[in-house]
């Protein structure tokens, strides 16, 4: 049985780029493959940082939505530029799987589809709400709300008991 390779992953993955973007080709490629990506398509080539920038710039845009329809829509528009019609593939030989992105894609634009259905499936299966930018005054992360009860305001535990320990402090007399 082969897991959902468009859920969870690939939105980690893409906020991580959007906290720390890829400093150069090179850097973009350790990420990917660090988080699972396997690259059998064609060699990554410098189009591939530029398309990767440019889908941060997108994905944070429906990260930033003011509300549940515009983030649809934005994020209808990604898919559309970015997905295929489903299809089964073996790959690798690592066991039949859905993909829903044409075979032999440059890194950027499997990347592109691995972030536009992820994060579909994610807003979907998890709620529309689950991706945001951190609480604490002092930074502006992305997140993607992987928590059981939905309810993650900061982008990483750190952030979230600074935040904590200012709110005391206000509170002292």
């Amino acid at each position: 049985m082969h897991l959902n390779p468009y859920g969870e992953d690939p939105v980690q993955l893409i906020a991580d780029l959007a906290n720390t973007p890829p400093s150069s080709l090179d850097d973009l490629v350790d990420r990917c493959q660090a988080a699972g990506l396997r690259l059998d398509g064609p060699s990554p080539r410098p189009e591939d940082l530029a398309t990767a920038r440019a889908l941060i710039g997108e994905w944070c845009a429906v990260v930033d939505a003011e509300d549940d329809r515009r983030r649809a829509a934005l994020l209808n528009e990604l898919l559309a530029s970015a997905a295929a019609h489903p299809r089964l593939s073996d790959h690798a030989g690592t066991g039949w799987h859905l993909h829903y992105r044409d075979e032999a894609l440059p890194l950027g634009e499997v990347l592109r589809a691995l972030v536009a259905v992820g994060t579909a499936l994610h807003l979907t299966g998890r709620g529309m709400s689950r991706l945001g930018r951190c609480a604490a005054p002092e930074c502006s992360r992305v997140y993607a709300d992987v928590s059981r009860g939905g309810r993650q305001r900061y982008c990483s535990p750190r952030c979230a008991n600074r935040d904590a320990v200012r709110r005391h402090r206000a509170r002292r007399p």
